[in-house]
Parts: structure tokens; C-alpha cells; sequence
């Protein structure tokens, strides 16, 4: 550490590392340590060639400015400051720690026990003091030029009814498709053949899972697995290392310019409600060494950290330079990285206050929803954390949409024929009004979904009635238990006919029931291709095939059904309304818009509804323009969902001049079953079929 830098007193802001174009301002927020060192290394990361004490702190910030430095620096910080665990304090200066704001980082930390602030092993273990460096067991931060030659780049800006979403991995979606370019990447994630798959399927926006940068877990990889899903997040603005082929930044913007020319939106799975640094045992990596106190919920007993997520720690989004540091990276993503969205992890947890209860008016609600950059772009959440009163579906205030996991449930238990399922179906195909149709939410708050990366795929739910597990090391017990599925009779692979083409009808009656429902669809990447994990539900630690889509052995068939599903869905504005459907309650045009009927052709009655035996119902939905009922009729959607056997339909009177005509039927996809005969249609059993008003030949 020979070499010296002339510092300045630089500026408090921005926070993190930034090149002007002669230096690099160096500012990082502690409120509780006493001392900020920066550390410069080598070109290759190796040494630690110098240390410098930032001369300045305005507030809680403290900042230095350093001449001569250039975007590919590699630094880190060094804090001084109080090992009081017992006080919520955990400094220690012999810690290498990575700056919240780095733009990039070099790699993955090489597990090492000096990586712990404390003695591994030692008696009291987190209240002793261990003094060797962990630098040469940490990655490095990384000074970057975040610019980008965007050209004409236009957001999409895909209206939310328009949407259909597709939560894919980067990795699992290309690592096992033929002869990819860099699979595995951002690179190969808006490739020509991804781009073609997803714009013929009809997919308007992509969700990927965790790619800001984050920790393989150290008992993990001492079992030789890996943090595949990515919900430990490292670093807020970098991108996940391991999916930059070239290590440069510019390829996860380059993705996003192609998906956008593609008419792509990108959205992110965002984890801002703990980082992975664990509890009181876990590693000091960064936020712990910075300033424990105010990144984390503390206790009561501050040596310990709430736990309203299950891992370990809770991050406090109370302070207000913690929720400054979310917000700066969420306008990070959207302005220099151009992203069109965010799915929020666990967040329940983001809408807590300091008593621990949610609150929707909460701290980082309002300060979302009065941003004039995030006001832009699509908000959604996980509506759920593990802690007291965490689960709050329909609680979220707009504009956020939120995961349904009522309409997974119910339609999973539907078409497995559970009783008295009926009632809450209909209230699904509406757009789980019950939850939702408060506060002027639309219709399109729902984000509906049959299945997600955690659980099972599609395949797996027709094929499985227990979760298979083993491969996760944990005995079988991790992961959920009530997934409400169903094997068909044999549990897992079959190649009997009967069971293959049982299972085959299930999974399209399960799509046609998602792509015919108000709300906003979301679909499993993978689940058009059969794609199967073998049973395993929680592949959060399978990087390898079990995750990975098998585009090899993808069934076309279902992929083409699909395909016509979405394409259906789009033709037919009805299906697509932001206004709540409610049948004689809607007052706006005087013109009913949901009719409820039994397969004769009569109106449900509440002894419908309540009959627990009740497994076959039609619906017409309507749109018109406001004149006297039928004179305007727009469009008209008749669907019968009919989870028991098969039924004989009496079709609702058609108005003159315009005609039934059969578009959708799960027990024949390959056919098209065109006009009915005599007013009535006969449906099979363990079916779907939807018919639309024609205008007469």
C-alpha cells in the first residue's frame, strides 16, 4: 500500500462511486461510525494498494474526492466505529465492505470464517472480536461509467390490460436451449430465438427473477448447491455477475433495448426487504459493517434482528437514508437501465412501521407513489411476509398490483374437482373482486397465476401429489406442503395414454381458465412447454436440469394452444376490462355485463352456488355501448367451465343478426368446432369451451 491519491473534500452526494470524467467522488452513508476508510486495488483485484481516510462528512454521509481514478477501479471501505452487539453496533475495521451503491461487482465472496465479524466457534460467538482482514475472500467493488448509447429507445409502456407477463430466470430459460450464444446470460436472455419464442407466444412483459447481484449461501455451497433463484440480494445497482458474459454492465442495458424493439417489457424481482447478510451469526459483507443499526430492525435485545422475512434479518425501511438507498436504486433501474417495472419480494414487510404492523400508508408507499420517475413504470406485489399479520392480499394501495395466490389455489382445486369450490372460481374469473374492488382498484390489481418459480410448474401439478424434494438436502421437509395437485393416477412420469391425455386436458383447462379471467395473467416460463422440475417445488438451490426448461422435449401442442389462448384473449376487449364486472349491480350504462347460468340454460340460484356438488357453470360476459340491452352489443364471451361430467349447454338467446360460434374446446384443441346446432352444444366432461357472438354470414 505504497501508492498515494490526492483526496478532496468531494461531495455528499450522489451516494456510492461516480466518474466525473478527472476523478471519481467517493460518499457513503454511516450515522454511527467514527472513522470511513477507502481502499483502492489493483487492475486485477488483488492488492490493496491503498488506504484513505474520507476528509468529510456532511451529516451522515461521508465523501472524498480522488483525481485520477477511472471507471474499472476496484475499491472497498473500511469502517471504524463501536463492536457493541449488545448496542446494535458490529464494527469492525479488519472487514472489507462493499459499497450499497456499486454499479458492479467482481464476483462472489470465497467463504472464509473471516469473513464473521466474530470468532467462529468461539464461546458467546457473535460478542467476540476477530481481527483478521477478509479481504482476500471478498469480491471487489467497481467504479463504473453507467452510460449507454440508447438511441431511439422507447419503453413499450404496454397499457396494464394489454399485459401478459412471463416470470422466466435467465439462466433456466436459455442454459439448455440448442446452440445458444453465451447461455446463461442478459446477453442470451434477448437473443433472436428467445425475442421470436416470446413475441409469437404473445407475451407483452418478462419478470426476471432476482438479477441485481446476490450471495451464494455458504451451507449451500458446502452441500454443492447454489442460490439459484436469487433471493439474496448483494448489491442493489449491480447486475448478478454470473449473468454478464463479458463482465460489462452495458449487456444487462443491451437486453433491455432489444426486448424493447421486440415491444418487450422488462420487469425485475426485486428484494428489498432483507439482503444476505442473515442474523446475528451471519457474515460481514457490507451493510452490518457500515452501520447495523441503521440498516436492520433490531430487537428489543438490539444484539438480535427481527425476522418478518425468514432469513435472518429485516431491513429498516423506516430510517430514512435506508429508504433512500431503495429509492435510489429503483430510479437507478428505471432511468439508467431503462427497466419497465418491479415485483417486490415479500412486501409485507416494506409497508411495516415501527410497531411491526402493516400499514399501507407506510413510509415507502408514499414515497413511491408520489415519484415522478417509479409513477411510470408497473408496481407489483408479493402481498405476504412470514411476521405477524403478513399476509395482506388486496390490502396494497394503488397503483400496485399484486400476486393471487387465491386464484392458483382456487383454480388448482377447481379443476381437481374439490367441492363447494364453485362460489370462489366465480369470484376468480372476476378479478377476486372480493379483495380487490376497493380504493379505485381496477380489475387488472389481480395478477392472476397458476403457477410461479416457487411451487410447482404446470406439469408438475397434474403429474405430482407430493412434492419430491430430496435433492435440496433438507430431508424433504423444505418447501410447501399443500400444493393442492394431483398425479392422475400414477405419481410422476407416465407414458399410459389415458393418463397422458388426462393430464394434457387438466393443463389446458388450467390456462384456458387463467387467459379468461379478469385480472393480469402471469405465466411460467416454461409451463407452454411442459416443462417439468420432477416434482420438486422449491428448486431454489437446482442449478442444473432439474431447474433449467427442457426445450428439447417441449410439447408443441400445448405450446400452439397457448398461443391461440393469448391471441384469444387479446381479440376480445371483454376479457380485458380494468372496470370490475357485476352483473345486475352495474349501474354506469344500465346494461348487464355478467350473466351466472346452469347448463339448462337458467340463471344460478343461490342453491347453485351452495350445492358443494355444483362443478359445472357458464358465464356470458358482455360489453356494449350504452344504449337499451343488445342495440349496441360489442362483444359477447360465453364460457363453460365444467369440472364434472359431461353436460349437454343451452346457449343463451342470440340477438338477431349474430350467431354462437364455438372458438375453444380443451376435449378437442386440435379442432376448430365452429356454429352449434339447435341453440346447444354438448361439452365433455373435464372441459373447457368458449363460445363468441358472430356477426351472421
Amino acid at each position: 500500500m505504497s501508492q498515494s491519491y490526492p483526496i478532496s473534500a468531494g461531495r455528499p452526494a450522489p451516494l456510492g462511486a461516480t466518474f466525473d470524467g478527472d476523478g471519481v467522488n467517493f460518499a457513503v452513508f454511516s450515522e454511527n461510525a467514527r472513522r470511513m476508510i477507502l481502499c483502492l486495488f489493483s487492475g486485477d483485484g488483488r492488492d490493496e494498494i491503498a488506504r484513505i481516510d474520507l476528509p468529510e462528512r456532511n451529516g451522515d454521509v461521508w465523501h472524498g474526492y480522488v483525481s485520477g481514478l477511472r471507471p474499472g477501479q476496484k475499491y472497498g471501505f473500511r469502517a471504524h466505529g463501536p463492536y457493541r452487539p449488545d448496542e446494535g453496533h458490529r464494527f469492525n475495521h479488519h472487514k472489507l465492505l462493499m459499497d450499497p451503491y456499486a454499479k458492479r461487482l467482481t464476483g462472489q465472496p470465497h467463504w472464509h470464517d473471516a469473513l464473521m465479524g466474530f470468532k467462529v466457534g468461539a464461546a458467546r460467538k457473535d460478542l467476540t472480536f476477530d481481527s483478521r482482514d477478509s479481504a482476500p475472500y471478498m469480491p471487489r467493488s467497481v467504479v463504473e461509467d453507467p452510460s449507454f448509447s440508447w438511441g431511439d429507445d422507447t419503453p413499450p409502456r404496454t397499457p396494464i390490460p394489454e399485459t401478459v407477463i412471463y416470470e422466466a430466470h435467465v439462466k433456466g430459460l436459455t442454459a439448455r436451449y440448442p446452440k445458444m450464444d453465451a447461455p446463461g446470460t442478459f446477453l442470451a436472455m434477448s437473443s433472436d430465438p428467445m425475442l421470436e419464442h416470446l413475441t409469437k407466444l404473445g407475451i407483452t412483459a418478462v419478470e426476471l427473477l432476482p438479477a441485481q447481484a446476490f450471495l451464494n449461501d455458504s451451507f449451500l455451497v458446502e452441500k454443492g448447491l447454489t442460490n439459484y433463484w436469487g433471493y439474496q440480494t448483494f448489491g442493489f445497482f449491480a447486475p448478478e455477475p454470473r449473468y454478464l458474459d463479458r463482465g460489462q454492465i452495458a449487456e444487462f442495458q443491451q437486453m433491455v433495448a432489444r426486448f424493447h424493439s421486440a415491444g418487450i417489457e422488462v420487469y425485475l424481482d426485486v428484494v428489498y426487504n432483507h439482503t444476505c447478510e442473515g442474523n446475528e451469526l451471519g457474515p460481514t459483507l457490507s451493510f452490518r459493517g457500515l452501520d447495523n443499526a441503521s440498516y436492520y430492525r433490531l430487537e428489543q435485545d438490539a444484539r438480535y434482528y427481527v425476522n418478518d422475512t425468514g432469513t435472518g434479518n429485516t431491513v429498516n425501511v423506516d430510517h430514512p437514508m435506508v429508504l433512500r438507498m431503495i429509492m435510489d436504486s429503483l430510479r437507478y433501474w428505471v432511468e439508467t437501465m431503462h427497466v419497465d417495472g418491479f415485483r417486490f419480494d415479500l412486501c409485507s414487510t416494506l409497508g411495516r412501521v415501527d410497531e411491526g404492523g402493516f400499514d399501507r400508508g407506510a413510509a415507502f408507499f408514499d414515497a413511491v407513489r408520489q415519484d415522478p420517475v417509479l409513477t411510470r413504470v408497473k408496481l407489483i406485489a408479493e402481498p405476504w411476509d412470514i411476521g405477524p399479520g403478513g399476509y395482506q392480499l388486496g390490502a396494497f394501495p394503488p397503483p400496485f398490483m399484486e400476486w393471487n395466490d387465491k386464484f392458483r389455489d382456487t383454480v388448482r382445486r377447481f379443476w381437481r374437482n374439490d367441492p363447494g369450490v364453485t362460489p370462489m372460481l366465480a369470484d376468480r374469473l372476476l378479478g377476486s373482486a372480493t379483495q380487490f374492488d376497493h380504493s379505485g382498484r381496477p380489475a387488472t390489481s389481480s395478477v392472476n397465476l397458476l403457477t410461479a418459480h416457487d411451487g410447482f410448474t404446470l406439469h408438475d401439478v397434474v403429474s405430482y401429489r407430493q412434492k419430491h424434494n430430496q435433492a435440496n438436502g433438507e430431508n424433504g421437509n423444505d418447501g410447501h406442503g399443500e400444493n393442492f395437485s394431483d398425479n392422475m393416477g400414477v405419481e410422476g412420469a407416465s407414458d399410459d395414454p389415458e393418463i397422458v391425455a388426462a393430464r394434457d386436458r387438466r393443463k389446458r383447462n388450467m390456462m384456458a381458465t387463467l387467459l379468461l379471467s379478469q385480472g393480469t395473467p402471469m405465466l411460467l416460463a416454461g409451463d407452454e412447454l411442459g416443462n417439468s422440475q420432477f416434482g420438486n417445488n422449491n428448486a431454489y438451490c437446482q442449478d442444473n436440469e432439474i431447474s433449467w426448461l427442457d426445450w428439447k422435449n417441449a410439447d408443441r401442442d400445448f405450446l400452439e394452444f397457448t398461443r391461440r389462448l393469448i391471441a384469444f384473449r387479446k381479440a376480445h376487449p371483454v376479457l380485458r376490462q380494468k372496470l370490475f364486472l357485476h352483473a345486475r349491480e352495474r349501474a354506469i350504462d344500465g346494461i348487464e355485463d355478467v350473466f351466472w347460468r346452469r347448463p339448462d340454460g337458467e340463471p344460478m340460484t343461490s342453491a347453485d352456488w351452495e350445492d358443494p356438488d355444483t362443478a359445472c357453470i357458464c358465464v356470458e360476459l358482455r360489453t356494449a355501448s350504452g344504449t337499451p340491452r343488445y342495440a349496441a352489443l360489442e362483444t359477447a364471451v360465453f364460457a363453460v367451465l365444467n369440472a364434472g361430467p359431461a353436460e349437454t349447454i343451452i346457449l343463451p338467446e342470440q340477438p338477431k343478426g349474430l350467431s354462437w360460434w364455438w372458438e375453444i374446446d380443451t376435449a378437442r384443441p386440435e379442432q376448430n368446432p365452429g356454429e352449434p346446432d339447435n341453440g346447444s352444444v354438448n361439452v365433455a366432461a373435464n372441459s373447457v369451451a368458449v363460445l363468441v357472438l358472430e356477426v351472421d354470414e
